[in-house]
Formats: structure tokens, sequence, C-alpha cells
């Protein structure tokens, strides 16, 4: 199978649940680095630097692990190690290390930091580049190594990105022109595929007369048309888009350490819970969330369920993780001739499994 083939078939995985609003990341505590030899003494010093990289993904911030418990886990590392191994890569030694995930968000917690859950918005990233006066989308056919740079750059953070195929469907919805100039409707409705929460559009060039590269990009649904822009070497200005990127988004939706010193107790009802599974199954998916410890069922009345929820966030916090879980949609009374939106709902409806 080859690897668009792989490609395409990823993507209509990610397209079946249409109304997924994140991902469950799979990777958040593993790390992959390359390795020079496979001595224990070269072990350590990647899997110190491998766990350095899990409390990014966990925390959305690059480089503040100066606090006296990380840097004392560094020196104990195997005692968060789950398993490692070694594989090849085009050539390359690689070691793939593995952390308990219990031990390690003690860790962050106890570092006063900040965490992530795994449920996180896709972001879809249409390119452009212009090269020798020729402009084309970016994707794995046509600049692979610039596409896959996206994709192992986001992967350090954790953030889930779709660079889109540009296959029939594709080009057929949205041109190299619509991306170029940011036309947000045509470029959000042709992201609808890959059920994107947020979407992105980048346009790369070297400006006259220069050696260097230029990357503009933006959200579609930014405020202000005025992109962010990066000028320097053609592969850094990518780095330096999607580390901004994933940046702001764990800023949204990282949880407050300063919030989280006690168990807070908050009440959600849930409707469209047909059955005793339906109602095991809404319960298993609050439980999987980061921060919440405990759920009771306080009862039942036909379809819907009042759930306790007992979490270690606020409930703003808690609103914002559970507006990510696709299972859940905001509840929308059907009696109304208008939604109203309330910020302090706590009433969905059962969508999923």
């Amino acid at each position: 199978m080859d690897i668009m083939s792989i490609r395409l078939i990823l993507i209509a995985l990610f397209c079946f649940a249409m109304t997924a609003k994140a991902v469950e990341v799979q990777n958040l505590y593993e790390a992959s680095l390359s390795v020079s030899d496979k001595s224990r003494a070269t072990r350590a010093q990647a899997s110190q630097q491998a766990l350095l990289k899990v409390l990014q993904k966990l925390t959305g911030k690059a480089d503040d692990f100066s606090h006296p418990s990380i840097q004392a886990s560094l020196k104990r590392i195997s005692d968060y190690m789950l398993r490692y191994e070694y594989y090849d890569r085009q050539g390359v030694t690689k070691i793939k290390v593995e952390f308990e995930p219990g031990k390690v968000e003690d860790l962050v917690r106890e570092a006063g930091l900040p965490l992530w859950g795994n449920r996180r918005p896709m972001v879809a990233i249409w390119m452009v580049i212009e090269d020798n006066f020729r402009r084309e989308f970016v994707t794995q056919e046509s600049y692979p190594q610039l596409e896959r740079l996206i994709y192992d750059t986001a992967d350090e953070w954790g953030v889930p990105v779709v660079v889109p195929l540009m296959d029939l469907e594709d080009r057929s919805n949205v041109s190299i022109a619509e991306v170029w100039g940011n036309f947000s409707n045509q470029v959000e409705n042709a992201s609808l595929r890959y059920d994107a929460e947020r979407v992105i559009t980048a346009r790369l060039f070297q400006p006259p007369h220069t050696n260097s590269w230029q990357l503009d990009w933006r959200y579609t649904d930014a405020e202000y048309f005025e992109p962010e822009q990066y000028v320097g070497d053609k592969q850094q200005v990518i780095i330096d888009m999607v580390n901004q990127l994933s940046s702001t988004l764990a800023q949204k939706y990282v949880i407050d350490p300063n919030l989280t010193l006690q168990a807070h107790r908050t009440e959600i009802v849930v409707e469209q819970l047909q059955s005793f599974t339906d109602v095991e199954m809404a319960k298993r998916r609050l439980l999987s969330m980061s921060t919440v410890v405990d759920v009771d069922v306080i009862y039942r009345a036909k379809t819907a369920v009042k759930f306790a929820i007992e979490h270690t966030s606020s409930v703003s916090d808690l609103r914002k993780t559970i507006a990510l879980e696709q299972s859940f949609k905001a509840y929308e009374d059907p009696r109304a001739y208008y939604q109203i939106a309330d910020e302090n709902n706590l009433k969905y409806n059962w969508v999923g499994k």
C-alpha cells in the first residue's frame, strides 16, 4: 500500500464522525530521539531529553523546566520510564521512550505547571509556496520534506494537524489563489472533510532581492486580516509558525495549576441517553477526562441523566474540556425559536459513543 493510500485511509477515519470537535491524542507520554549508539550512558541521556519533550506536550511550554522536582526527576529517570525501544528510520538509529502517565502528571502538578488534556483541536494547515515564480500547494507529493516538517513539529507539542491532500476533491473546492489571498469561506468549507476545529492559511515566498523566505499565516476566523509573519530560513519559518500556533492553543486549553488545589463538585445534565449502555458510556467518557476524579449518577428521568462530577479544575476549564469531547453537544432547546449561546450552560445532548 503506497503512502497516498495510507493517507487517504487516515483522512477517511478523521472524517467518519463529522460532529467531532477534537482528536484524542495517543502519544503524549512518549518521545523519540536520534542516538549515536545503544550504550547505557547514551540511553540515559536520551531518556532525559525524552522526558522534557513529553513535558512540553503536556504543558504547552518548551523551556520552563528548571523546577527542582523536574531536575530531580532527570536524575531518577528510570523511575518514570515504562519502556523503551530502538528502531531505524531512513538509516538513523532512534530510541522511543514511553513514560508512566500518572507519575509524569504528578510531576507536572508538583512543579506547578499547567496541564493540557489529551483531547485537542484538529488544525488544518493550507499552505501555498511560491518557488521560481510558480505557486503550488505544499503536500506530501509536491514538497514532502516541508509537509513532514509540519507534522513532526506539531507532534513535538502533541497538536493534531492535517495538511490537506489536495486531491481532486480539494482542488475542486479551493484554489491556490483562494489560499494565497485567505478567502476564508472557501477554505473553511473545503476543511469540513478534515473535521478541523481551527483552519490556517499560509503563504511562503522569497521577497525580491533576498535569499530569505517570508511566511505569512493566519487563522481563517481571525478578527483582523493582518497575518503573523516570519522571515528567515525556509524550514525555520515553518517551525516558527507551528511552534507559535501550538503554544497559543496550549495557553487556551491548559488547566491552571493555581485553580486545582482542591477537588470541586459540579452537576451536569445529559439528554438523549437511551439505554443503560449509553449512561455507562457517557460516564466513562467523563471519567476519561484528565481532571475528572469521580462521576456519580444522581438521578435518571427517561432519557435525561444528572451526573455529579468531582474534578480538580475550575468549572470553566471543565466546560472547556467537555466542549472538546465529540460525544457531548451543548443542549439546544427544540422548542426555542432562537438558540441563545450561554457560556454557563451545563446541559448537554449525548450524540455519540
